[in-house]
C-alpha cells in the first residue's frame, strides 16, 4: 500500500497534530496510520520502515565514540536516538537518555511512537532529566557502566546552558577522553542553525551545527546529519 506522504512526513503531520490538539504523540501518530489504511503506527512503520537510518549507524558505532547527530527541529533526531538506545537494549547492552526537554510521561509516548514497550526492557533503561546535566554529571553517572553503553544526551547545546560549568570545548574534550576509557558510546543530538533551510543543501553538514560558543567538532568521531527522511552519516 503506497503511502501519502514519506514516513518522516507523516511523523511531522502527528508531532503538528499532537501539539495543537495536546493528546499523546503515539495517539497521533496511530489516527495518521489509520487514514493511512493501517491499525496501528506499529503496523505502518512494520510495513514502511524508516528504521533503516538505524540500521545503518547503529552497527557502525565502536565502545568509545562521540557521535553528533544533527538536525532542523522536527526531522527526527530525537527518535533516532530513541531508536539507537532501543537497539544498543536488544543487544543485551545498557542505554541512558540525558535530557532536559521531555518528561517521564513524554518519554513514555516517544517509546510507544515506536512501537516499543520500554518496560520491556528490564532495567537496561535509565532516564535522567537533572537540572545539572553537563559533562561531569554525565561522566558520573556512567561512572560504573559496563563497555559498550550508549547514552544520547539530548542536546549538545545543554551542555553550554549553565555560566558556572566549564567552556564547552573542555567538557566533550573530557567526555572523549571518558569514553574513549570507559568504553562507552556517546550520543549527541544537536541543533542545526535556521540558516541552513535557506542555503540550498540537500542536508546539513558540519558547518550547519549551531555553536553558541567555541568548539572543535573533530573531537567527535563520527557525525550524521538528517533532513527530510534522508541521513548521511561520516566518521570524523
Amino acid at each position: 500500500m503506497k503511502l501519502s506522504a514519506p514516513v518522516y512526513a507523516l511523523k511531522r503531520q502527528a508531532r503538528q497534530i499532537s501539539r495543537r490538539e495536546r493528546i499523546p504523540l503515539h495517539e497521533a501518530l496511530d489516527r495518521i496510520a489509520a487514514a493511512e489504511g493501517f491499525r496501528s503506527w506499529a503496523q505502518l512503520a512494520g510495513r514502511h520502515a524508516d528504521q533503516a537510518l538505524v540500521a545503518r549507524l547503529y552497527p557502525a558505532l565502536r565502545a568509545g565514540e562521540l557521535v553528533i547527530v544533527a538536525a532542523r527541529p522536527g526531522q527526527g533526531k530525537t527518535l533516532l536516538g530513541l531508536e539507537l538506545a532501543v537497539e544498543a537494549m536488544k543487544q543485551g547492552r545498557t542505554a541512558v537518555f540525558f535530557t532536559l526537554e521531555y518528561t517521564q510521561a513524554q518519554m513514555l509516548d516517544r517509546f510507544r511512537a515506536i512501537g516499543v514497550d520500554p518496560f520491556a526492557f528490564d532495567d537496561r533503561f535509565d532516564l535522567d532529566m537533572s537540572d545539572g546535566i553537563c559533562a561531569s554529571h554525565i561522566m558520573e553517572r556512567l561512572a560504573g557502566a559496563e563497555a559498550g553503553t550508549l547514552a544520547v544526551i539530548d542536546y549538545l547545546q545543554l551542555l553550554d546552558h549553565r555560566r558556572e560549568t566549564p567552556p564547552l570545548m573542555d567538557q566533550v574534550r573530557a567526555l572523549r577522553e571518558f569514553a574513549q576509557r570507559q568504553k562507552v558510546v556517546l550520543v549527541f543530538l544537536s541543533q542545526v542553525r535556521r540558516d541552513f533551510e535557506a542555503s540550498g543543501k540537500a542536508l546539513p553538514d558540519l558547518e550547519d551545527v549551531r555553536l553558541p560558543n567555541p568548539l572543535d567538532l573533530s573531537l567527535f568521531t563520527r557525525a550524521a546529519f538528517l533532513q527530510e527522511g534522508q541521513m548521511v552519516c561520516r566518521s570524523l
